[in-house]
């Protein structure tokens, strides 16, 4: 066992997966996720630490942030002043990268250290609500757009032991992110059959802990529709390989008029 995973202990930590949205849900006091994500930290424990692979984060291979002091990155533009004036001052945690690393390559998997990097919205948006308090220290972890549904469940498969030590596994992106047309529909609208569907076949993948299905999932019902790009999907893929079990529904909602809000939980019981 090395230095870096001696550092890491603590109760069991569960594995979850948010639909993070636009950067601005943490100032909408009156959305439904808003208020979800707001309680979800409390119902998922505090964790020695948190590993959050982000949509925003799109590298050749995975790399992890290895700052001691990330900063708040507003990698988005047009949006209210106040959302640029909030920080999310999270310490960076240089020991669960390491961790993160050691075990991926044993999986044969190369990761980098990126020591400059801060937190991108996908990471510190949905943590700003769950943990207010900034005191968890985050570690984030990058996406492969070019790469597979399997590379991204082996990429879960390999970080597993980091729940039994302590660690929450946050992926955060999106059940589903046709962003071009959520920009011309009408947001008060409900979710169409053809979000529905795909939204759908997404619980029921991972509530029966389906993983061929989810390896597989650019033919699921109306993904390439849902997901013309897949980097909001991928995250999701990391964390139900790191549970590597059938996860429950924790939060359905519906933002934009077509982003399904869904999110997901795996292990340790609560909320």
């Amino acid at each position: 066992m090395t230095e870096a995973s001696r550092q890491v202990g603590g109760a069991a930590a569960p594995v979850a997966f948010v639909s993070h949205g636009a950067p601005s849900l943490v100032l909408e006091h009156s959305d439904p996720t808003h208020a979800f994500l707001s309680g979800f930290g409390r119902t998922l424990g505090a964790p020695r630490a948190i590993l959050c692979v982000s949509a925003h984060w799109d590298t050749p291979t995975p790399a992890l942030t290895m700052a001691v002091d990330p900063a708040t990155i507003h990698d988005f533009h047009g949006f209210p002043p106040a959302l640029y004036a909030l920080r999310y001052p999270a310490p960076g945690a240089p020991w669960l990268a390491l961790r993160a690393r050691e075990l991926l390559a044993a999986a044969g998997i190369d990761a980098h250290l990126d020591t400059r990097r801060g937190l991108d919205h996908g990471a510190w948006a949905p943590l700003y609500l769950m943990f207010p308090e900034a005191a968890v220290p985050v570690v984030q972890l990058s996406v492969q757009s070019g790469a597979t549904g399997a590379h991204h469940l082996g990429v879960g498969r390999a970080l597993a032991p980091l729940a039994a030590e302590g660690v929450l596994v946050l992926g955060s992106g999106g059940a589903t992110h046709p962003l071009g047309e959520a920009l011309r529909a009408d947001p008060a609208q409900p979710l169409p059959g053809w979000v529905r569907e795909f939204d759908g076949w997404l619980e029921r993948a991972v509530t029966a802990g389906d993983f061929a299905s989810l390896a597989d999932w650019p033919h699921a019902p109306q993904a390439p529709r849902n997901h013309p790009t897949p980097e909001h999907f991928l995250p999701l893929l990391v964390a139900a390989g790191a549970a590597g079990d059938a996860g429950r529904v924790a939060h359905r909602g519906a933002s934009w008029g077509l982003l399904s809000m869904a999110a997901f939980r795996w292990g340790a019981a609560g909320g």
